[in-house]
């Protein structure tokens, strides 16, 4: 049987970020996708459970960026009548 490569225990991986900081667990033997940048792991990458415990200590609103900027801005102005 195959191991699904994101979901393999032994594997070695990244955390990646991309421009709205969502994150994603990455094994270190794909190439990095367009869009995406190494937040944790580099240079080699790491076990994948450290990496997931990265990611939930450093992702704590998953929200995207945009739409987080959006209802601060519209908070903001709420109270300008």
């Amino acid at each position: 049987m195959t191991v699904n490569p994101f979901d393999d225990p032994n594997g070695v991986f990244f955390a990646l970020v991309n421009d709205e900081e969502q994150y994603s667990l990455w094994p270190t033997f794909k190439g990095v996708p367009e869009g995406w940048n190494i937040a944790y792991g580099a240079p080699d990458g790491a076990p994948r459970q450290q990496v997931l415990d990265w990611i939930d200590r450093t992702w704590t609103d998953m929200r995207p960026r945009s739409l987080r900027s959006h209802m601060a801005s519209n908070a903001s102005n709420s109270g300008s009548i």
